[in-house]
């Protein structure tokens, strides 16, 4: 069991891992257009946040024997907090000051949890309230994506809906959902639990509205194919018709 719950805490850091990555292929995009376009930078601001508490819960005074949770946590922080930086960077003003006082709120949420907890709580109730409050801002983060899904179903599109992100939203999920049912640990199995079943609807969405463009995109195209053979065959009668008159 012990074994089995090592393996699965080593595959949740690696899915983890992707996860936190997988978004720089967006950034890119981001820099290179100096814009956000519409992308969504709720779910960065979210994710920053759950790192922090989730790092804040493995540390071993506050959750003996979860150095496989704190250690990606603080990793993802990191990484986090340089993609919040950047999307303010190139956000627009109206967009920049709710993504600041998102910021400024998550932060106070961090701030004070870590605070009564290092001062105030000890032992078991110290747990409770770190665990409580990782566990309610992890299904925020996983749940942020939600306005993204709304926009796919409305626009039938998945433009704004990285896949890479979506994937390893699920796959993370699932490794510490099953992780945390090893470990008998119910702040890591209810958050993870949610976060891999929010992460199948997203991939459900995926593949629905990907398949769906890629039949808008071949119906556009031999729309055009055959716009331009009917054209074609107009050009071709003019020309017959008219000869006869260059003829005379």
């Amino acid at each position: 069991m012990e074994i089995a719950h090592f393996i699965f805490g080593i595959f949740g850091n690696a899915t983890a891992l992707f996860l936190f990555v997988s978004p720089m292929k967006t950034f890119r995009r981001i820099i290179r257009n100096k814009s956000t376009e519409d992308f969504s930078g709720i779910p960065y601001n979210m994710t920053l946040l759950n790192c922090l508490l989730s790092a804040w819960y493995g540390l071993p005074f506050v959750s003996p024997n979860n150095m496989l949770v704190w250690t990606i946590n603080g990793t993802g922080a990191l990484l986090e907090a340089i993609y919040v930086v950047v999307f303010l960077v190139y956000t627009p003003k109206k967009a920049k000051r709710r993504m600041l006082g998102l910021l400024a709120l998550l932060s106070s949420v961090f701030a004070a949890v870590a605070l009564v907890s290092f001062f105030a709580l000890h032992g078991v109730s110290r747990k409770l309230l770190c665990g409580f409050a990782a566990s309610i801002f992890s299904i925020c983060m996983y749940a942020s994506p939600l306005s993204i899904m709304r926009l796919v179903i409305q626009t039938k599109s998945v433009e704004y809906m990285p896949f890479l992100l979506s994937l390893f939203s699920f796959l993370c999920g699932s490794s510490w959902f099953v992780f945390g049912l090893l470990g008998r640990d119910p702040f890591i199995i209810v958050p993870n639990g949610c976060g891999a079943a929010l992460g199948a609807a997203q991939l459900v969405l995926y593949a629905i509205y990907r398949n769906r463009g890629e039949e808008k995109v071949s119906s556009s195209g031999e729309a055009m194919e055959r716009g331009d053979a009917k054209t074609a065959r107009e050009t071709d009668d003019s020309n017959e018709k008219g000869s006869p008159n260059m003829q005379v």
